[in-house]
């Protein structure tokens, strides 16, 4: 019954062949066919409703139908030339129901009515065949039907509609910067996805979505010919819920570090940022190396992003909390009686750490979640005790809720929707305070920005991360550049050792484009709010080896 179609790709980089198997799932099409319109929503309503009576007239007391549509378009290059350019539609139909207490789901690309209504019955005949094993049955929390909705990320260029050509002009242009200024290599790419998401359920709600991320990225790498010694830097861009209009050139939404990097919020200068790459890039192969020790850590959000992710986003996930995920990736040490206690210190008393599905420009920001519960904010980590953990229908009754979080996730219409993190991001200081003040008020720190090498353990709790950049604070001045840096910690304590965060002007978005759950994996989208954020007396370990 359930057939996929996958896109067979050849002569690609590094970079495509370590993408998760089913983002580069579907029929190839053409640049022209992604913006073909697709099926109209009355004709999904009414494939919607042959699954949802097909699933009730064989004994389901709940159904869920997802029609999804998702488009892809990712682009690949190496200096002058281009590797790769993937064009890629996948199409079809999840059924998910409660039979005798216990789920079931089935999926189809085969989008007749006769196909529809097969698929169905086969969910149901899962969830009877599964319910012989069931201990409890499925408690699902009440969501009254929304009706008829619509939802669309509000972006202002599509991308698209902007020629393929012009997109490989731009990459071109970047590759040429980094290699003008003392690039040894240079890779640089563009992702783009468009999910087209239609979500129908026996409680009455009919949710059509239209959601649109984007990823300009590159990695520059500088060597050393006389020793063979390298060094590399990647792009300082936030995998974001934007359009096209991401890629321009805004003075106001960069912000300057003086004798150090530039960084970028809703605008990202790709050129300008892949010729500083370059000349940062030859600077880490003379920069002195760090003496380890302990240090007050000022982590730009394009590093803490991903600190945030690990630390707060996967050990706060409710499935992780109760051990559903402990035979593939773990389980957390924040379990549920932290919570129960009400006065677990997770973090110090300025650490407000939120899930958001609302925040605008986030890869996570959607209008409803895949049960189609209405999207919302809520507290994880309140003046740094935790107060909640992240769920979906069937499981907030175990934290004694009554509504769902809105934290459901499927990674295409054949993927089951299961609990996956939303945005989680770190609130700013309500009063006025800079990344310059922060810096003046340090007097033996490090500064680091973008994402590095990183571990964690299986419970969340004792990680190591490195970044791209790191430049030395001394008495309050950027001292220099430093190399072979890592930090380490735990994470209760590395969130109570934090004492100054940046106000909301310096507030930005990192995030992860590909992020992998579940077993069969399913990949994700999710961004991390935070401004930059000081943490004191952290162990800094030196990571370098001679050649």
């Amino acid at each position: 019954m359930k057939r996929r179609d996958f896109v067979k790709l050849s002569g690609l980089g590094m970079s495509a062949t370590l993408l998760p198997a089913g983002l580069i799932a579907g029929n190839r099409i053409s640049a022209e066919d992604l913006l073909s319109p697709g099926i109209d929503v009355a004709t999904k309503k009414r494939l919607a409703d042959v699954a949802l009576n097909a699933a009730k007239s064989k004994g389901a007391t709940y159904t869920d139908v997802r029609i999804g549509r998702y488009l892809r378009q990712y682009l690949f290059t190496r200096e002058n030339k281009v590797q790769n350019i993937v064009n890629s539609e996948s199409y079809g139909i999840g059924v998910r129901v409660i039979a005798n207490g216990t789920w079931g789901f089935a999926s189809t690309n085969l989008m007749t009515p006769e196909s529809i209504a097969e698929c169905a019955r086969e969910a149901v005949d899962m969830a009877k065949a599964n319910a012989e094993i069931q201990l409890e049955p499925v408690v699902l929390a009440p969501q009254k039907g929304v009706g008829e909705k619509t939802w669309k990320t509000p972006i202002k260029k599509n991308a698209f509609e902007i020629p393929v050509k012009e997109k490989i002009d731009l990459l071109m242009e970047v590759n040429g910067a980094a290699l003008k200024n003392g690039a040894s290599f240079v890779t640089s790419n563009l992702f783009f996805v468009n999910e087209q998401k239609y979500f129908a359920s026996t409680d009455g709600s009919y949710i059509d979505q239209d959601v649109h991320r984007m990823w300009p990225t590159f990695t520059v790498t500088a060597v050393n010919k006389q020793t063979g010694r390298f060094k590399s830097r990647d792009a300082l861009s936030a995998p974001i819920g934007m359009g096209y209009d991401y890629l321009s050139d805004n003075p106001a939404e960069k912000i300057v570090i003086p004798n150090g990097p530039t960084t970028y919020r809703y605008a990202y200068n790709m050129i300008e940022d892949a010729t500083a790459a370059a000349l940062q890039a030859k600077e880490k192969l003379s920069a002195k190396s760090v003496p380890a020790g302990k240090y007050d850590m000022l982590l730009d959000p394009s590093n803490l992003g991903l600190t945030i992710h690990e630390s707060v986003g996967h050990p706060l996930e409710l499935d992780r909390v109760l051990g559903y995920e402990a035979n593939l990736a773990g389980t957390s040490f924040a379990t549920m009686e932290k919570l129960q206690s009400k006065n677990f210190q997770y973090g110090s008393k300025i650490v407000n750490l939120v899930a958001d599905k609302i925040q605008p420009n986030t890869m996570g920001l959607v209008g409803y979640d895949d049960e189609g519960v209405p999207c919302k904010k809520w507290n994880l980590v309140k003046d740094g005790i935790l107060v909640n953990f992240q769920a979906t229908r069937d499981q907030v009754h175990l934290l004694g809720e009554k509504e769902s979080q809105g934290c459901s996730f499927a990674e295409s219409w054949d993927s089951v929707q299961f609990q996956r993190m939303p945005n989680v991001s770190l609130q700013p200081n309500p009063e006025k305070y800079s990344i310059h003040d922060m810096i003046r008020d340090t007097e033996k720190g490090i500064y680091i920005l973008g994402r590095g090498s990183s571990s964690i353990d299986q419970q969340r709790y004792n990680f190591q991360f490195s970044g791209q950049l790191f430049y030395e604070i001394k008495d309050g001045k950027i001292a220099g550049m430093l190399d072979d840096v890592a930090y380490q910690s735990n994470t209760q304590e590395f969130w109570n050792s934090c004492s100054r965060i940046c106000d909301k002007d310096d507030y930005r978005l990192f995030g992860t484009f590909f992020d992998g759950k579940g077993q069969p994996g399913q990949a994700s989208a999710v961004s991390h709010g935070c401004p930059t954020t000081r943490f004191n007396g952290v162990n800094v370990i030196n990571t370098g080896r001679k050649i």
